[in-house]
This record gives structure tokens, sequence and C-alpha cells, in this order.
């Protein structure tokens, strides 16, 4: 008999889904916006950082709204990784520095590089690469294929 993935409706609830970062000022943030919306119906966001800053950055903030109409002034603020729930599954974004081990049943690096500093079209192109991963991870969760 085959393994059951440990999120699976039968199993349990919505498994909680850590987006990490070093400061959850971009790239985190903008995973636990568009893991909300576009997968909310599979799986809660929480996105945290090791060392957060005061907020989010402006850029993240003003195309996320531009494009998904989301103000994550709004419904989000930069954490710190004792702020998280218990999760189910940790995702890192890419940062080159080493992330505390969360407890989780499943994790994994999506390599991102980081849009800071750079223009627009930098951010645009991390945030359809973040869509992507996010849509990836709803169906994988879906299939039952993590655990």
């Amino acid at each position: 008999m085959g393994r059951r993935c440990p999120f699976s409706k039968a199993r349990r609830q919505n498994p909680k889904v850590a987006f990490l970062c070093v400061h959850n000022s971009y790239r985190s943030q903008m995973a636990e916006a568009l893991g909300k919306k576009l997968a909310g119906d599979v799986f809660n966001s929480f996105s945290a950082g090791t060392s957060p800053t005061a907020r989010i950055n402006p850029d993240a903030v003003r195309l996320i709204k531009q494009i998904y109409g989301i103000d994550m002034e709004q419904t989000q603020h930069s954490k710190s990784l004792e702020q998280l729930p218990a999760v189910d599954i940790v995702v890192t974004m890419g940062c080159n520095v080493q992330c505390p081990t969360l407890p989780c049943s499943h994790r994994e690096d999506w390599g991102l590089d980081d849009p800071s500093g750079k223009g627009d079209q930098e951010f645009l192109a991390t945030i359809a690469r973040i869509e992507e991963k996010i849509l990836d991870l709803k169906h994988r969760i879906q299939k039952g294929e993590l655990g």
C-alpha cells in the first residue's frame, strides 16, 4: 500500500506553510501574500525572517498591490521566527544564510534571487517565479506528493 501524504484532506486540516527569509521584507512577504490569494483553499500561509526589518519593502508592496490588488501593508507585517505558529511545511527563499531548523514535516528551498536594490523588472521576475512555485506547491499538496 502506498504512503499517504500527511497533508491530505482525509488526515488533517490545511497544512501551515512558513515562508522564511532573512529580513521578511521581500520574497517571503510576497510568498505569504500570494499563498493566501492563490492557494488559501489548500494551505495556510505565514512568513517570518531571521532578522526581520521594521517594514515590508515599498517596491514589493506597490507591485503586489498593482498586480494582485493585495495591500500587504494592511494585511501583513515583518515577523520573527518566534512569532510563527507551529508549521507543517517550511519554504526558504534562497537567502544563502543558515536558517535555523523549525520542526516540520516537509522542507524545501526555492533558491530565489534577492530583488532588493534592483529595478521593477527584477521584482516582477521574482513575483512571477513565486507565483509559479506557489501554484506548484498547491498542486503537490493536492496530489498528496509531499511527505
